[in-house]
């Protein structure tokens, strides 16, 4: 009779408990439907909702519990500890919604503005500012969380005191390991609001040619032209110098060199050059130059300078004339391809092997 007297205060809990998750999951059920409907001609906001719906059926019934558990006796065996994991769940599930609604505004606002465009350069700036930021707000978000469900256990502030001498040591340690994390959040911030570098940007670091793909809390992604990926810290771009080919415009020149003999004229291949551009898909028509700009002892040097919408386009516009030009050069003018003159008494005299020539005239 005794352990049964003890366990009906909890029975009737337990009844209370059951009662209040129906209650929240009918709540959650009428609420999605109702905000759902509210929400259908306000995009940014929907997605934010819609996103968080799966959220709020933890965090519901958690906030029900924790109300049960609050109301409940203070002479109820173990209570304390039943209120203790519940505000522990409730902490981890409030951060867990408040991530999720940073992270699903971030989405809405890059949906509402593509990316996939010719001129996607204000797209592209608007990404990352909200991908920089929403990254950033839920690092800080789970921060505090972990320091609330800490602050919940009384001798969680005191570890510190009982490992090191002095409180002061404690703060300069934890400064020092914490300097990498929080050096990442403000070159993180700074790169959101200056944007020196910005998604799918073409950069051009320790040598290598390759795409912004990805920007995290603490690093960026460069996706190589070969499909590597290079991981690189943001303090970094704080920190270096980097080539940035599309912090303005997409719009980029693109080079051609060729080596010819003194005797090719220029005309013809000028005519030629601007036959293949107008044919070009990838030209832009803004820049078309050819020129002779240095002479060496044995060839001339021609540059041409084409324009394209992206550096893509750009390279594969530069293989395109470059191989049109020297396919022209063959078959118009094969004697004015590179080629080394040796005369002939020189040649002759340096060839012991070389028979004169008879003298056939009487």
């Amino acid at each position: 009779m005794d352990g049964l007297a003890r366990l009906t205060p909890w029975a009737s809990i337990g009844l209370v408990a059951v009662a209040a998750l129906l209650a929240a999951a009918i709540a959650h059920r009428l609420a999605a439907v109702v905000l759902r409907r509210i929400t259908a001609t306000l995009p940014l906001v929907h997605t934010v909702v819609v996103a968080c719906i799966p959220v709020m059926r933890v965090v519901l019934p958690l906030i029900a519990l924790q109300a049960v558990w609050q109301g409940a006796s203070d002479d109820l065996r173990h209570i304390g500890g039943v209120r203790h994991v519940n505000g522990l769940a409730l902490i981890a599930g409030t951060c867990w919604l408040a991530m999720t609604a940073i992270q699903a505004l971030a989405n809405g606002i890059v949906a509402r503005h593509p990316a996939d465009v010719e001129d996607n350069l204000a797209a592209r700036r608007i990404a990352t500012q909200a991908r920089v930021l929403a990254r950033t707000a839920m690092t800080g978000v789970a921060m505090a969380g972990v320091a609330l469900m800490l602050m919940t256990f009384p001798g969680a502030r005191q570890v510190g005191a009982s490992l090191l001498a002095s409180a002061g040591v404690v703060g300069i340690v934890a400064g020092i390991a914490a300097r990498p994390v929080f050096s990442n959040m403000i070159a993180g911030l700074q790169i959101a609001l200056a944007q020196p570098i910005r998604i799918d940007d073409v950069l051009i670091i320790e040598g290598e040619w390759g795409r912004v793909e990805e920007i995290t809390s603490t690093y960026v992604v460069l996706r190589i032209w070969d499909e590597r990926r290079l991981i690189i810290p943001l303090q970094w771009f704080i920190e270096h110098p980097f080539q940035n080919w599309t912090r303005t415009s997409s719009e980029i020149l693109g080079t051609v060199f060729l080596y010819a003999d003194y005797r090719l004229p220029l005309e013809p291949l000028r005519a030629e050059l601007q036959r293949v551009l107008d044919a070009a898909p990838e030209w832009d028509k803004r820049v078309s130059v050819l020129q002779l700009t240095d002479v060496t002892e044995r060839t001339i040097q021609i540059r041409v300078l084409v324009s394209a919408r992206s550096s893509g386009l750009a390279f594969d516009l530069r293989c395109r004339v470059r191989e049109a030009l020297v396919t022209f050069i063959q078959r118009e003018y094969p004697e004015c391809l590179p080629q080394v003159r040796i005369p002939e008494r020189t040649a002759n005299a340096q060839d012991p092997f070389h028979a004169p020539t008879p003298n056939t005239t009487r």
